[in-house]
């Protein structure tokens, strides 16, 4: 079961995973499931020193008819590892044991309304981790999610996204995580990035980006920030690219963009539609793209029409 909930978590924790289903199967399976996934989450720190940084790959014997694909993994060190992933596990119910998971599929959202009376509504995609003990304390490990926090000065709320953390002062903020890429946009309040280090005061109207292009932080409109819980996405100059992880996320669609679509930018508002066809419709065009069916998803490119 240890090495079962590893694996999903190596799996969950990777930006392109989409098999949130069978994710959600298998935490329902067994009552067990669930505090062995939240342990290993948990303990991160420990894990960094176990897990080797990319998968070990095995190789299968050409002569071996057996089916092709991703097996659950073996560590090259056998027992060794096995005995080090059991105790990380013991260590981490015993250090956090009220640690839990709340997971979406993409398209699903979820309320979480915390004992401190703090409210998270997660978008689709998400996976978060929660204390049952401290009301005031979330870890966003993928996905997106909007809190409402009530605030204290003495305690204040902490949100980790990886390694940084966001504190906050009285506010109303979302939160984007995928793959290496963090950004967080302030509709009410002030949250402050990283307070034991850069301490970056952002106020309502302020929105942060961290990616692989660095730090940067700019102007948001306010009614922008979480706009998704109202059906909508509004953006101001923002990548196709981005876009399109906001729209899978939010509607449960596969979707990819040719080179040149997603290198384009797009300032606007795009409505939701639970219907993909009637919503690629309507946005594409919109864009100055068009959507074409690709397989099981939709596919992004070129249109005639310049964005708007």
């Amino acid at each position: 079961m240890n090495e079962e909930a590893l694996g999903w978590v190596i799996r969950t924790r990777d930006p392109e995973f989409a098999d949130w289903e069978a994710f959600t199967l298998w935490l329902e399976a067994d009552a067990d499931h669930a505090p062995a996934y939240d342990a290993l989450m948990a303990a991160d720190a420990d894990l960094a020193e176990i897990i080797p940084a990319e998968p070990v790959a095995i190789a299968t014997p050409a002569n071996d008819a057996g089916e092709r694909g991703w097996k659950p993994m073996r560590w090259l060190a056998g027992g060794a590892i096995a005995a080090a992933l059991v105790g990380a596990v013991s260590v981490g119910m015993m250090n956090r044991p009220d640690i839990y998971t709340v997971a979406t599929r993409p398209g699903e959202t979820r309320t979480i309304a915390l004992d401190d009376g703090t409210r998270v509504e997660l978008n689709g995609g998400t996976t978060m981790r929660f204390d049952r003990r401290d009301a005031r304390f979330a870890a966003l490990d993928s996905g997106e999610a909007a809190f409402t926090v009530r605030h204290d000065a003495q305690n204040p709320f902490r949100v980790t996204v990886g390694d940084a953390v966001f504190e906050d002062a009285g506010t109303v903020f979302n939160i984007v995580h995928s793959g290496q890429a963090t950004r967080i946009g302030v509709s009410e309040g002030k949250v402050i990035y990283n307070p034991k280090a850069e301490a970056i005061a952002l106020p309502a109207g302020r929105a942060l980006t961290n990616d692989e292009n660095g730090l940067r932080v700019m102007d948001i409109a306010p009614d922008a920030v979480a706009s998704w819980r109202q059906g909508r996405l509004t953006y101001a100059n923002a990548p196709v690219t981005q876009i399109g992880g906001d729209i899978a996320r939010s509607l449960g669609v596969k979707l990819d963009a040719t080179p040149g679509a997603g290198a384009m930018r797009f300032t606007g508002t795009i409505r939701l539609d639970r219907d993909p066809a009637r919503f690629f419709g309507q946005a594409a065009p919109l864009m100055g793209l068009s959507a074409v069916r690709q397989g099981d998803g939709w596919l992004l490119k070129e249109g005639d029409g310049p964005p708007r």
